[in-house]
């Protein structure tokens, strides 16, 4: 069958809704959205009248697939009290929105390790997530972001992800969200058949693929293992089209969202997602 649920990031000047609707006037089935935006703090107070129309917007559409992507602001991990404190309350508002609008994904990079040793940015990430865990509301699932790897960013190794997942006792609402150009600029290879299978079996391995909630489809500027974050076309860049075949004809992502994140959206959006759907057995 293929990937039943391709999708991309789409602005969202006008709202939400209007995010929804021109998502599928380029044929995503699935949409991921800022709720606010990803530089500032502070947020917009939702009303009902900007429910309401995402509301009809999904009606309209049959679009009911929807993930949010929080601040890069977020730094869950930081040493700052001040930081962290303002970061889990920034995460938490995210969180809200969403129950709020009737998103079940949030997406995070939640933080890194900057002025202290991996394993103490990692508890302190793991202390942060047990906070925001135990007030979430119970329909938002809270996804980790794989990272690049750039500078001191954690959750570039799967065994990182999986250190907070068991720290937090695998709760049902912490989840992952895998981007096909940062676990290859972290070192992950997914270019051929054998690589790929390689790559997921060893996710599957030390996270267990029943905690991928979301993907993240972007090909990537640069070299494998290099930890630099610069997405590209779809088959146009240093991962190449194989992946992204393996990716949408693999059946145990039918039903899971994959997410375009790449160049000059949303022309290129529509471009990219006709590619992917090219790709489909």
């Amino acid at each position: 069958m293929g990937a039943q649920l391709l999708g991309a990031h789409m602005p969202t000047s006008g709202g939400l809704g209007k995010a929804v609707r021109n998502s599928k006037e380029i044929g995503c089935a699935a949409v991921q959205v800022f709720t606010s935006s990803p530089q500032q703090w502070k947020a917009k107070v939702v009303t009902d009248e900007m429910v309401a129309d995402l509301t009809k917007a999904r009606e309209e559409t049959g679009i009911d697939c929807l993930i949010s992507h929080d601040s890069y602001l977020i730094h869950v991990s930081a040493v700052d009290d001040e930081h962290r404190a303002k970061s889990i309350a920034g995460l938490q508002g995210e969180i809200e929105r969403c129950h709020r609008y009737g998103i079940p994904f949030v997406v995070s990079h939640m933080g890194g390790y900057k002025d202290q040793t991996v394993e103490e940015g990692l508890n302190r990430m793991v202390e942060s997530t047990k906070h925001i865990l135990a007030q979430m509301p119970p329909d938002v699932t809270l996804c980790m972001e794989t990272t690049a790897g750039q500078g001191t960013a954690l959750n570039s190794k799967f065994e990182e992800l999986a250190f907070v997942l068991n720290a937090c006792g695998n709760h049902p609402q912490l989840a992952v969200c895998l981007d096909t150009c940062h676990i290859f600029v972290a070192g992950y290879d997914i270019r051929t058949e054998e690589t790929y299978t390689h790559t997921f079996s060893e996710f599957d391995r030390i996270i267990g693929i029943d905690k991928l909630k979301v993907i993240h489809c972007n090909d990537s500027k640069k070299g494998l293992g290099s930890k630099v974050d610069r997405h590209e076309h779809i088959g146009e860049g240093m991962i190449g089209p194989k992946a992204f075949e393996l990716l949408v004809n693999d059946p145990r992502f039918e039903r899971v969202p994959i997410i375009l994140e790449t160049p000059e959206a949303p022309e290129g959006h529509a471009r990219n997602l006709a590619k992917l759907k090219s790709l489909i057995a």
